[in-house]
């Protein structure tokens, strides 16, 4: 059970997030715990859905962002987002489970993406301060500096949803996937 008010629907949300939760439902065919939960401050909710919709412009791929989803909410411990993410993941980036299981260990078997998942990890267990032989290990493996800046929105998109699911205790919605089982 969630710590706070959970909207049953979009109808029971703040009339301010019920647009935005409409969009959700429009994009995914539902509208998961972790939007339902974060729709109780529209601004929070919007100030989410935005630098989501940014980055999913950006130059890092799908695969990768995923890759990068699954390191950050293993570090952090976040079931919710592991589930979530692993699901995606598997379903949408379609990475296989062997891909997941190194996402997960703060790696990859691609070794590009591997640098990218890498340095990712390394920014959360680091908190922030990671070296200039990690910088430099991201940018040998090819990544440019618009991509090492998306990989650190990447790290602090996903640890917002991480800690706003580890705070509030968002009840799992999809097939579930422990931290603690790694």
């Amino acid at each position: 059970m969630s710590r706070i008010q959970l909207p049953a629907s979009i109808e029971a949300a703040p009339a301010a997030a019920r647009p935005l939760l409409e969009g959700v439902r429009k994009t995914l065919g539902s509208v998961p715990n972790l939007f339902r939960l974060t729709a109780n401050s529209p601004e929070a909710l919007e100030g989410y859905l935005g630098l989501n919709a940014a980055l999913s412009k950006g130059s890092l791929g799908a695969q990768t962002r995923e890759r990068i989803a699954l390191a950050v909410a293993q570090v952090n411990g976040c079931d919710y987002c592991l589930s979530a993410h692993s699901f995606v993941a598997k379903n949408l980036a379609k990475l296989d489970d062997a891909e997941i299981a190194a996402n997960r260990a703060g790696g990859s078997s691609d070794p590009t993406a591997d640098a990218a998942v890498r340095f990712a990890a390394k920014i959360v267990e680091a908190r922030g301060q990671v070296s200039e032989a990690d910088v430099a290990a991201v940018k040998m493996a090819g990544y440019s500096e618009a991509e090492l800046v998306e990989i650190v929105a990447h790290v602090a998109l996903n640890t917002l949803t991480n800690y706003l699911n580890e705070v509030f205790e968002t009840p799992i919605d999809f097939p579930v996937v422990s931290a603690q089982a790694a």
